[in-house]
C-alpha cells in the first residue's frame, strides 16, 4: 500500500491525514493547535506541524506530501531566509485604509481585470502596503514575500535558499499581484504596493507539479489554498457551490472561466485543479456562534435546540454578525448589531435563531453575488465547524432557498492536499478517484422574510 500525506495549516490548527493513494482510505491522523491571533510568527506552524505529524505516526513511510493552508497571510523573509517579522494572517484587518487607497489609485476595475478581484484587507498586497507605510524600517530587509502553506512547504523541505520557495495557483491568486487569466505575477502591482520589484516570489507551480522533496526524498506538492484544498477533498465539480462555515464563511465554485468582479463582492481566485475557484468570504462565521453561546451562558448544542426552538424570522430580531469587521461586504471597521428587541423577543430562544439566521443570510448573499457573475449554482454543499450544528443544517434550506447537501464531518483542506499528493504519484492527467463523502440532505420550506428583514438592517452598523 502506498501512503501520501496532506496536511491543512489552518488559521486555528494544523491537521495532518495519512491515506492510502489508491482508495483515499484513511490510514491515520494527528493535529495541533495554532495559537490565537491575527499575527503569528511562522515558527508556530512548524512546531505545530510537528507534532501534528507525530500525532498521526510520523510521515517516514510515505511517498508524497502535500500542504494546504490558509490564504492571503503575509510571511516576509530576509536574504538569509529568517522570517523578518511575525506573519500577517488574512484576518488582520489593519490593512484596510491601504487596501482603500491601493483600490482608489488603480480603480477597482482595473484590479478586478488584473487579479480577477478588488482588493480588501484580506490580501497579501494590502499588507505590504501597510508594511512599508509603518514599519518601513523592516520593508527594507525583506528580500522574499511567500504565503503560509509556501513558508511550511520550504520549511518541510529544509531548503537553504528562498529561491527555492514554490506555491500554486490557488493561493497565489489570493495575493493581489498574481494574474489567474495570465498565470503570472504583476510586478507592477507589487511595486505599487512595496515601492519595490527586487523581491523574490515563490515559482508558482502546477497542481501534478513537484520542486522540492522532503529529507528523506518524497515530492512535495505545489499545495493549496484551503479552500481550493477542500473543494479538492470533496471532489467539487462546476455546479457545486460549497459554503464553508469555519473561521471564515467560505462560499466557493468550481468554474470553468474566470471571473473578474468589480463590485469586488466575488474575488476571482483559482482552483487546486487548473480551473478557477470565483469565492466570496465573510471575516464572521463558527465564532458568531461561538460567541452568542458565551453571551447566552450555553454551550453550542445548546444554542442550536434554543435556535430550533424559536420561530422562523426570531419575531423580527436580527443579528448582523460583523463581530469582527468584515470583509464582505468590505467594512474592516463595523461593528455588531442586534437589530428588533422587543419583550417578546428579548428571549436566549430568539437571540439563538438570529444568530444562525444573522450568520446563513450573510452566506446566502454570497451565493447570490455569485449568481450575478454567471456561476451555476446546482448543488450547494455545507462543511466546516459550523456544519456540525443541527439548528445551522436545518435552517440553512430556509434561509438559502435550496436543498443542502452535509457530508459526513472530514479534513477536507488537508484531504484535498492528499489528494494533490496522490496525483503527483499517478503521473495521470485527472486527479484520482476516491470514494465520495457519505452526505444528507436536508430541505425545508424558504422562508423569504428571513433574508427580507436581514436586508432591511443589514446596513445599519458602525463603521
Amino acid at each position: 500500500m502506498t501512503l501520501v500525506a496532506g496536511v491543512d495549516s489552518s488559521t486555528q490548527s494544523c491537521k495532518v491525514v495519512v491515506r492510502d493513494a489508491g482508495s483515499g482510505r484513511l490510514v491515520r491522523s494527528g493535529s495541533a493547535r495554532h495559537p490565537d491571533g491575527t499575527e503569528v510568527h511562522p515558527d508556530h506552524w512548524w512546531t505545530a506541524f510537528e507534532e501534528a505529524s507525530a500525532a498521526a505516526g510520523g510521515l517516514d513511510d510515505v511517498a508524497a506530501v502535500s500542504v494546504g493552508g490558509q490564504q492571503h497571510g503575509m510571511v516576509t523573509l530576509d536574504a538569509d531566509g529568517t522570517v523578518v517579522r511575525p506573519a500577517l494572517l488574512w484576518n488582520d484587518t489593519r490593512s484596510g485604509q491601504a487596501a482603500a487607497d491601493l483600490n482608489a489609485e488603480l480603480g477597482p476595475a482595473a484590479w478586478a481585470e488584473a487579479t480577477g478581484s478588488v482588493l480588501v484587507a484580506s490580501f497579501t498586497v494590502t499588507k505590504l502596503r501597510w508594511l512599508a507605510q509603518h514599519e518601513p524600517d523592516l520593508a527594507a530587509r525583506v528580500a522574499a514575500v511567500c504565503l503560509p502553506h509556501d513558508w511550511l512547504t520550504w520549511r518541510i523541505s529544509g531548503a537553504a535558499g528562498i529561491d527555492t520557495l514554490i506555491t500554486d495557483r490557488s493561493d497565489a491568486s489570493g495575493t493581489g499581484y498574481w494574474s489567474g487569466a495570465a498565470s503570472d505575477y504583476r510586478t507592477d502591482l507589487l511595486e505599487r504596493a512595496m515601492g519595490r520589484t527586487d523581491i523574490v516570489l515563490p515559482r508558482v507551480l502546477q497542481p501534478t507539479e513537484s520542486a522540492l522533496l522532503t529529507p528523506r526524498g518524497a515530492p512535495l506538492g505545489a499545495g493549496c489554498g484551503d479552500n481550493a484544498g477542500a473543494a479538492l477533498g470533496l471532489g467539487a465539480r462546476p455546479g457545486d457551490v460549497v459554503l464553508s462555515i469555519g473561521t471564515s464563511g467560505v462560499v466557493s465554485a468550481v468554474s470553468a472561466t474566470p471571473t473578474a468582479d468589480t463590485t469586488g463582492k466575488v474575488a476571482g481566485f483559482a482552483d487546486a485543479t487548473g480551473h478557477f475557484l470565483p469565492l466570496v468570504a465573510t471575516i464572521n462565521a463558527a465564532r458568531v456562534l461561538a460567541s452568542t453561546a458565551n453571551l447566552l451562558g450555553v454551550d453550542l448544542d445548546r444554542l442550536s435546540d434554543l435556535a430550533l426552538s424559536a420561530p422562523s424570522g426570531a419575531g423580527g430580531l436580527v443579528l448582523v454578525p460583523y463581530l469582527e469587521g468584515e470583509r464582505t461586504p468590505n467594512r474592516p471597521n463595523a461593528k455588531g448589531a442586534l437589530h428588533g428587541l422587543t419583550l417578546a423577543t428579548s428571549d436566549p430562544a430568539y437571540v439563538a435563531r438570529a444568530a444562525v439566521e444573522g450568520l446563513l443570510c450573510g452566506l446566502a448573499d454570497g451565493i447570490e453575488a455569485m449568481i450575478a457573475q454567471g456561476v451555476a449554482v446546482e448543488r450547494v454543499v455545507l462543511i466546516g465547524g459550523g456544519a456540525r450544528s443541527e439548528a445551522v443544517r436545518r435552517i440553512a434550506p430556509v434561509v438559502l432557498g435550496r436543498p443542502v447537501f452535509v457530508p459526513e464531518p472530514g479534513e477536507y483542506v488537508a484531504d484535498g492536499a492528499a489528494r494533490q499528493a496522490a496525483w503527483i504519484l499517478s503521473g495521470g492527467a485527472e486527479a484520482p478517484v476516491w470514494d465520495a463523502a457519505t452526505t444528507e440532505l436536508y430541505d425545508a420550506e424558504p422562508d423569504p422574510a428571513v433574508r427580507a428583514r436581514y436586508a432591511e438592517v443589514r446596513d445599519l452598523t458602525e463603521g
